[in-house]
């Protein structure tokens, strides 16, 4: 019996397996680290930095530290009944040393 983030660290380990041996040009993940505790989901964040190399990743997350690691945020607010798109570029202040 395996708990929830156990299960995804299971899923999470043969999914990066395959994306290391044969890396395909994106991958698309949504809240797959959501069961993840913190430290787990710094080991998942540098796991996507180390592939990023070769493949390029969409996550979709409400985790800060996965948030933490991206180069670029994207994100969708409402105002008055309209959504609005919103980017933050994170490559630029991380090399700025802000971040």
């Amino acid at each position: 019996m395996l708990s929830g983030g156990e299960r995804s660290l299971v899923s999470l380990s043969l999914l990066f397996a395959i994306i290391a041996h044969n890396p395909p040009p994106f991958v698309v993940l949504d809240e797959v680290e959501a069961a993840l505790d913190e430290i787990n989901s710094r080991r998942f964040s540098s796991l996507l930095q180390t592939l990023s190399s070769q493949t390029q990743f969409i996550v979709i997350t409400h985790n800060r530290e996965t948030m933490r690691q991206a180069d670029v945020l994207y994100g969708v607010t409402m105002d008055d009944g309209v959504s609005k798109l919103l980017s933050v570029r994170l490559d630029q202040i991380k090399k700025d040393g802000a971040i």
